[in-house]
């Protein structure tokens, strides 16, 4: 793993000579009459981080969701790896968002009926691969996430720290390219929000992925490279 100043930021500078490995170009998007996207460009690249951060309302959860191909633009491209998404099938970008993109919500939303280990497992099931490949993929990820002894405990036995770790090996478990965390700490207490963001921080930059968190929290955005502030449905900086 990379080190970390105190700050959470990384201390190695990310290479910009690399294309971007994913690219919102002229993004628009309306709710009737409710511009939530008003010609947003943005770059990320492999290994990079973003905080989005804005007021409720700015259009940051519908600029994620648009770039994680769960939103269609109504104007504007969505590149991945120089591949223009919003042009594909609603099946073809629900596969994207199985095997090359991953997730991390605020509340975790782990499946009840699953233990930590089936969770984990899960988007490698939907995927195609063996349940019993899947489920010992899935346990490699838990002692490094802290998380060792807790593979067959179900969320209800899970504190909220743990839920959230077992959301971010969830994430990382198909080896996305970019992983979109909403909200991640929003549920928990500072300190352990804290060491939930080192993790994901520590652990998207050791995978290769990128990490676009959305955040109203200024001490969740520092964890990030970069900041890109969103008002008005309109990016203020930071978006290259």
């Amino acid at each position: 793993m990379k080190p970390m100043t105190m700050s959470g930021n990384p201390t190695t500078p990310l290479p910009t000579t690399d294309p971007p490995v994913l690219q919102g170009l002229g993004l628009r998007k309306a709710f009737g009459t409710t511009t939530a996207l008003d010609g947003v460009d943005l770059e990320i690249r492999a290994g990079d981080s973003i905080a989005i951060m804005g007021p409720s309302g700015s259009g940051k959860t519908t600029l994620m969701q648009v770039l994680a191909g769960i939103l269609t633009p109504d104007s504007g491209i969505v590149r991945l790896r120089g591949d223009d998404v919003q042009d594909w099938s609603p099946e073809r970008r629900a596969r994207l968002r199985r095997a090359d993109y991953g997730f991390v919500f605020q509340s975790g939303q782990l499946l009840a009926e699953l233990t930590a280990v089936e969770n984990v497992a899960l988007p490698l099931m939907v995927a195609g691969t063996a349940r019993r490949q899947a489920v010992a993929q899935a346990r490699g990820w838990f002692a490094p996430l802290g998380l060792d002894g807790c593979e067959d405990q179900r969320p209800g036995e899970l504190s909220g720290g743990q839920l959230q770790r077992a959301a971010i090996a969830r994430a990382l478990v198909t080896g996305p390219s970019v992983v979109f965390a909403d909200e991640p700490t929003g549920a928990l207490d500072q300190e352990t929000g804290h060491g939930v963001m080192e993790l994901l921080s520590r652990t998207h930059q050791d995978s290769g992925a990128a990490l676009v968190v959305v955040t109203h929290d200024p001490q969740v955005a520092r964890w990030c490279r970069r900041i890109v502030e969103v008002r008005d449905g309109q990016i203020m900086g930071g978006a290259r």
